[in-house]
């Protein structure tokens, strides 16, 4: 390594003269370690917009036993009802608004309930019409987990649910059942 070391200089005091005559270059560079001062600038920020919901009247939820919290049905929106917020699939983005209308402000999927994260959108679908079925068919009888935003609505659904359990208390029969008196 010495020999190298030394007969290097000597190479370069013989070539040099050569070229100085022309206009050939020679450069080394030897780079150890991380660059200082060098400055990588950030990806540019993604501005996501607000969603175009429009719902001209309170949406009906129902609540798939699978699923375990309510989905919007009969509406052209996947919307989701859990803990007192509604969230949004729209456009490749999830969103969060304290009411079916919005305001709409984008959540990450990791920021998502759990029962939501756990399932792919198309599983879902699936159950969410899977049980519009069955309440579209039982209809009156539906003896599943639904809710309509809106005052009114809950009132209604109050009365119906204190009225099923008098019943059901009287009759000594499953809750739903029993709306006569058969004496």
């Amino acid at each position: 390594m010495k020999k190298f070391l030394t007969v290097l200089p000597l190479f370069f005091a013989t070539v040099s003269p050569s070229f100085a005559a022309s206009d050939v270059g020679f450069d080394v560079n030897i780079n150890v370690g991380n660059r200082s001062g060098v400055v990588i600038p950030a990806p540019p920020a993604v501005v996501v917009p607000a969603p175009r919901v429009v719902i001209e009247e309170p949406p009906l939820f129902i609540a798939p036993p699978r699923l375990g919290f309510y989905v919007g049905v009969d509406i052209p929106y996947d919307i989701f009802y859990i803990s007192g917020r509604y969230y949004l699939w729209q456009d490749n983005y999830w969103y969060r608004a304290p009411s079916y209308g919005g305001p709409w402000t984008v959540v990450n999927h990791r920021n998502l309930p759990p029962g939501l994260r756990k399932h792919k959108l198309e599983r879902i679908r699936y159950y969410r019409d899977d049980e519009y079925r069955v309440y579209s068919h039982e209809h009156d009888h539906y003896r599943g987990k639904h809710f309509k935003p809106g005052k009114e609505y809950k009132e209604r659904y109050k009365e119906e649910r204190k009225r099923e359990k008098r019943e059901y208390k009287h009759h000594g029969e499953e809750k739903g059942h029993g709306h006569g008196h058969d004496d």
